[in-house]
């Protein structure tokens, strides 16, 4: 272990350490090329053999602890493929009593520069699977509450003023459509990552490989991972860019970005109860204050509000990691891998907290929702057809001032049954001029 006995003098210590996917991958990778270089009698099949089997152990999670190496360290990622190989040669060797060298055996036919961007780019694909398991189960929320919420009629308002009616089922509606083309766009940029610029070595060019080792090590990384991955079109492009790692972490930030804005739009709508909106009720046993006796707030709601913004920022620091490295090479391949992973592990909970203490719990409050919808002065906009634009306006400035509703309506000689008609909020929540309908 001589690399990691010098790493930390140089390295940060701040305690960030690379979570169990980038384990699973660097462990999927160096299984991989054992079985590559061994197929190619470039190693013989004893020290082969043991370097498949700790790095399989590596990949199941036996010796997680022994990766201590910190995010904060080398841009190339050299001091966690140093950290892994050290580790395998350390156990192969004592299981097999060879001697087996970290970099002479462990690392054959490969460079940091090569597997650490690969790895980065396996472990988020190894991610996504778990993290859109969460993701459709929270989409389902959202319809099951977008639908059951169907016929609640509430006020619609734009620039936070009274506007049209909706029914909170549409509100809704427009987050659950938003969500699911993230997840589309997850799923495509997915296709990407499995792109894979290992066999690249130390510039891209593969120097110092087999010439038949990029074939071979990719025939058995899909065989250890089960994913359909193939070798880049360019591993210059995999080596020295990670735009495609960076294409997902903006999506990530995306889905931030309506996780966001759905639960400000909740926790306006619990505002109150007497002084707020006041439009539903999130029923919850923590106390919301440490002075006020009885005061419930939107605690999850804030917690996931929290959670995007700190998602949204990674996603930041991703673009200023893409930024960095000069010519042949990346250099923010262990803070871009490491961000990726953290972004979708705190989405995760995120949803799956918003969705289980929020979307399929709140109640609204209907015959109130309604009630409300029905003093809109923006209902007006019914006679827009008849009576036109101008004198529409002018009878909303009434209302605003004031005037009844009704009695506006009953001024421009509206009979009772007429302006029930014109008064369904109900109605006025689907398209067409259905005051020329009659």
């Amino acid at each position: 272990m001589k690399y990691m006995r010098v790493a930390g003098k140089y390295f940060l210590e701040t305690g960030h350490r690379f979570q169990r996917e980038i384990i699973w991958a660097m462990g999927a990778i160096k299984a991989a090329a054992a079985k590559a270089n061994n197929e190619l009698g470039l190693i013989d099949d004893q020290r082969a053999e043991a370097i498949y089997r700790v790095a399989k152990r590596l990949m199941d999670g036996e010796l997680d602890d022994e990766i201590t190496v910190d995010v904060f360290q080398t841009g190339s990622g050299t001091g966690l493929n140093m950290n892994v190989n050290e580790v395998i040669a350390k156990y192969a060797s004592e299981e097999s009593s060879l001697d087996i060298h970290p970099n002479n055996h462990v690392n054959m036919s490969q460079s940091s520069n090569d597997v650490v961007p690969t790895a980065i780019r396996l472990a988020a694909l190894k991610r996504l699977e778990s993290f859109r398991e969460v993701y459709v189960e929270f989409l389902n929320s959202l319809k099951r509450a977008s639908r059951s919420f169907s016929d609640v009629v509430k006020p619609g308002r734009t620039h936070l003023r009274d506007a049209l009616p909706v029914t909170l089922g549409q509100e809704l509606e427009g987050f659950m459509e938003s969500l699911a083309k993230d997840l589309s766009m997850l799923e495509r940029a997915a296709e990407d990552l499995k792109e894979l610029p290992l066999g690249g070595t130390a510039v891209g060019t593969g120097f110092n490989t087999h010439e038949e080792y990029i074939p071979t090590v990719f025939k058995h990384l899909r065989e250890v991972t089960g994913m359909d991955l193939k070798p880049a079109g360019s591993r210059f492009r995999g080596i020295k860019l990670l735009t495609d790692v960076k294409t997902l972490s903006s999506i990530l930030a995306s889905v931030a970005l309506d996780l966001y804005r759905l639960s400000q739009d909740i926790r306006l709508m619990f505002s109150g109860p007497f002084t707020g909106l006041n439009e539903i009720d999130i029923p919850m046993e923590i106390a919301g204050s440490s002075m006020m006796p009885g005061k419930t707030n939107p605690v999850t709601v804030e917690a996931v509000l929290q959670a995007s913004a700190y998602v949204m920022g990674l996603d930041h620091a991703n673009q200023v990691a893409g930024m960095l490295g000069e010519l042949e090479l990346s250099m923010g391949i262990p803070l871009m891998g490491h961000n990726i992973i953290e972004m979708m592990d705190i989405l995760s909970t995120a949803m799956s907290k918003l969705a289980a203490n929020a979307l399929d719990i709140m109640v609204p409050r209907k015959e109130y929702l309604e009630e409300q919808a029905r003093k809109s002065p923006a209902l007006v906009t019914a006679l827009v057809p008849i009576i036109g634009y101008d004198k529409a306006a002018a009878l909303g400035r009434k209302i605003q001032e004031g005037m009844d509703l009704v009695e506006a309506l009953k001024s421009l000689g509206y009979g009772e049954e007429e302006i029930r008609k014109l008064l369904d909020v109900k109605r006025m929540t689907r398209p067409g001029i259905y005051v020329l309908e009659d």
